[in-house]
């Protein structure tokens, strides 16, 4: 299970950040793998409101870090927490730039038609602080993180807020706390207790992408898909792509990622490979099952779509036997 934290306070350590590294703590102590992005640090420009997103599904701003890092680690996180304090009853000016350039995701769901197959799963978690004891104080930043997770493909499941806190080291002295985030990450059980299934290839490109995004939508909830290659590509196959959007997943923003690597992360309960030859792995105490893909012929379309099919054919079936 993959959770990343948005640290959204301009300050690197203070209450906020005190509250999101005792949440992570707490989840990687449950066998969590955890990533905290502090994004006043990032390159993150604002949203121009042109609608790029809307029309095309991408945003026009390329090359700031929203567009080359976070929509990739939102899709695949598992949970999304959320942790700022409260500036004039909402966010902070650096998260809320973050939020509004979610557009993009909820453009490519609600505008074109397409499903992120982490969605059904993916639980969102929003911690806020704020300085005053107003009721009213977290009114507003609970409305926007509805929004927000609605709009990454998240659960708004947790929402932890605390009063008062103003001065350094105020989240230390909090007794409830701690017991708070406990409860929280302990919802969080049923995810970080699903059966690990990694699918490797040797480019990650395509094959082993497709197997563990059918795998994710179809019983995320019991399976915790993932997937790596021995020679992984620069970037995942633009046809794949296009023929995933066919049946409605998207798989944009997806990246291929090293076998080395994942398997670092975490440790798989099977090891399902496809094509990587003399390089497929042997993990200790994984079960291992090679499903031997073989192309059509008609031209790389053609032999995309077959290969799509006879991915989810046998996703199902091994979801069948689970």
């Amino acid at each position: 299970m993959f959770i990343l934290g948005l640290q959204g306070s301009p300050r690197k350590t203070g209450n906020t950040n005190y509250l999101l590294e005792t949440f992570l703590t707490a989840a990687r102590e449950r066998g969590a793998q955890t990533e905290r992005v502090h994004v006043a640090q990032k390159d993150i420009r604002p949203c121009t409101g042109c609608g790029n997103c809307e029309k095309n599904g991408f945003c026009a701003i390329r090359d700031d870090d929203m567009t080359k890092e976070l929509y990739g680690k939102l899709r695949r996180a598992d949970a999304v927490v959320l942790a700022t304090p409260i500036y004039f009853y909402n966010a902070t000016a650096q998260l809320k730039t973050v939020i509004d350039r979610s557009q993009t995701l909820w453009a490519r769901k609600y505008k074109l038609g397409l499903t992120d197959p982490g969605r059904p799963d993916r639980k969102g978690v929003l911690l806020a602080v704020g300085a005053t004891r107003g009721k009213n104080l977290f009114e507003g930043m609970n409305l926007t993180a509805k929004y927000f997770f609605d709009a990454v493909g998240a659960d708004f499941s947790t929402s932890l807020t605390y009063r008062h806190i103003e001065d350094i080291g105020d989240m230390q002295k909090n007794e409830i706390m701690a017991g708070d985030v406990n409860k929280a990450v302990a919802g969080l059980g049923p995810l970080l207790e699903r059966k690990k299934i990694l699918f490797v290839c040797r480019d990650n490109a395509a094959r082993s992408q497709m197997a563990a995004v059918f795998t994710q939508y179809l019983a995320g909830a019991k399976i915790d898909a993932v997937s790596a290659g021995t020679a992984p590509a620069v970037r995942i196959d633009p046809v794949m792509e296009q023929i995933m959007a066919e049946s409605g997943l998207d798989v944009a923003f997806r990246a291929p990622r090293l076998l080395d690597d994942v398997v670092s992360e975490t440790i798989p309960d099977m090891v399902i490979t496809m094509g990587c030859g003399d390089d497929c792995p042997e993990i200790p105490g994984a079960k291992t099952e090679d499903w031997d893909l073989s192309d059509a012929d008609g031209g790389p379309e053609k032999n995309m779509r077959y290969m799509r099919d006879e991915i989810e054919d046998r996703v199902k079936r091994l979801i069948g036997k689970i």
